[in-house]
């Protein structure tokens, strides 16, 4: 099966402000979390047909701190459908704030949803053509 790659445009692009830092003065982690997961979701709704809800969000090892005034991108695209599931791949790219014009990666992580209705029932996703996702 063909794999999308990483798109040139990320899903979502925040500039991290005091609000979101830790008792460390560092960008909490559970902010970059909650904004993985949501650019997740932005690449999976191409294939479900309503809604999709969270049923897995892997292994994330941050690699780098991310600070206030940093403008953080996070690419997000699908690497796997299956017949209610879609998984995806989520890269965090931090472009810092001091020195300007310096980007790090901050962490990436598999996040899979499931594909649900009104009732939150499953429901089947729509298939890649020709078997590519």
């Amino acid at each position: 099966m063909t794999l999308e790659q990483r798109p040139d445009q990320p899903a979502i692009r925040m500039a991290m402000m005091p609000s979101d830092t830790n008792v460390h003065g560092t960008i909490f982690g559970g902010v970059i979390l909650s904004q993985i997961d949501q650019a997740g979701a932005i690449a999976a709704r191409t294939y479900a047909p309503e809604r999709v809800v969270t049923v897995c969000l892997r292994e994330v090892e941050f690699h780098k701190p991310v600070y206030v005034g940093d403008i953080v991108s996070y690419y997000a695209w699908v690497t796997d459908v299956g017949n209610t599931s879609i998984t995806t791949r989520v890269e965090v790219v931090a472009e810092r704030f001091r020195p300007t014009g310096v980007t790090v990666t901050v962490t990436d992580a598999e996040v899979v949803y499931v594909s649900v209705d009104d009732h939150w029932e499953k429901v089947p996703v729509r298939q890649p053509a020709d078997g590519a996702v």
